[in-house]
């Protein structure tokens, strides 16, 4: 048995990519069978267990014989998960610092089922509670928060570019991946049809295009380390530009937001999953949207 958490907003995307389902508590799905591929759980519960209980303090018994710390994913009996969670040592809050070292001890996961009856696993996929993963946010310079997708993937995931590296930065307007970009060293030829922020614009190392990014050819811009988008269009659109870079062999790798426009086109993620050394994930800073990467190059 696997457990598969997620916003309950996205649930439906979760029960649509699983199989084998046996049971679902809120934005937790349980399967039967081996660990499946999941674009959309945040947290992936290894080894979770059906634990039946009398009372508060047995229930705490038991966890702590499983585990040192653990975080709880309360979808009923709050007030008793809460007298449960009391129990056991108290988790210290997780936030990071923009590519900070990661956690040092992992953590399980647990949640009740009904009045004597929970779930626990030992061993999640992930170091932060439940698998949500918060900053330190800089209220200052950056001029939205879709910086924290870039953060998020670049401290958790390792996947960043090296200081020095020419890389695009497509739909950057107001700014915020071109910052993030530019204070990690890269040159960034960001491309917009609206302007960056004044003071975005005027960072060094920032170069800006005011242009539609599906005008712009390959040999307009030339070789590039990375190819970033965060524009707002339908996938398939993005696949498509996507697809016409890596034809060009001018660039090999690609971080990009899927954003879905309505409903989610499952159709067009798989074609983006089926390109080589591609990995798409729904990170904690995702809304409707997931993000793909995909590394041809040596770290």
């Amino acid at each position: 048995m696997i457990g598969y958490l997620t916003n309950e907003q996205f649930l439906p995307e979760l029960k649509a990519e699983l199989k084998n389902i046996r049971a679902t508590y809120g934005g937790l799905v349980l399967t039967d069978g081996p660990l499946q591929t999941s674009v959309w759980a945040q947290n992936i519960w290894l080894n979770p267990e059906i634990i039946s209980f009398e009372s508060v303090s047995q229930a705490g018994k038991a966890l702590k014989e499983r585990g040192k710390l653990w975080a709880v994913y309360s979808t009923d009996q709050h007030r008793r998960a809460q007298l449960i969670q009391d129990q056991l040592l108290k988790v210290k809050p997780r936030v990071m610092n923009f590519l900070g070292p990661l956690p040092d001890m992992p953590i399980g996961a647990w949640t009740l089922i009904d009045k004597n009856t929970l779930i626990a696993s030992s061993e999640t996929n992930s170091l932060f509670p439940l698998g949500e993963v918060r900053f330190n946010e800089d209220k200052k310079n950056p001029p939205s928060r879709a910086y924290l997708k870039l953060w998020e993937l670049f401290t958790v995931y390792g996947i960043k570019p090296k200081p020095g590296e020419r890389v695009v930065d497509f739909g950057s307007c107001p700014g915020g991946w071109t910052w993030v970009l530019q204070q990690v060293g890269c040159h960034v030829v960001s491309i917009d049809r609206a302007p960056l922020e004044p003071h975005i614009a005027a960072l060094p190392r920032v170069e800006f295009k005011k242009t539609n990014a599906f005008n712009v050819k390959p040999e307009d811009i030339g070789a590039i380390d990375w190819f970033f988008s965060d524009i707002i269009c339908y996938p398939e659109k993005l696949l498509e530009l996507v697809q016409t870079w890596q034809s060009s062999g001018l660039c090999r790798n690609f971080v990009c937001t899927i954003k879905f426009q309505g409903k989610t086109d499952f159709e067009t993620l798989r074609k983006f999953q089926d390109l080589p050394n591609s990995h798409v994930q729904h990170l904690y800073h995702n809304k409707h949207e997931v993000t793909v990467w995909i590394r041809t190059s040596s770290p």
